[in-house]
């Protein structure tokens, strides 16, 4: 039970982490990558698992 609960912590972790940095670049940025700004979230769950 406890490791389930820091897996998804963990998970969650990464999650934001992902999620912060790419709403930090700009739209510019995003496009270099090939990312659109409503993808954000998407990206950041993919990164998670």
């Amino acid at each position: 039970m406890i490791d389930n609960v820091v897996r998804k912590y963990n998970n969650w972790k990464r999650f934001r982490q992902t999620y912060d940095e790419l709403s930090n670049l700009s739209n510019r940025e995003l496009n270099d990558l090939g990312i659109a700004r409503a993808d954000i979230s998407h990206y950041a769950r993919m990164s998670a698992k």
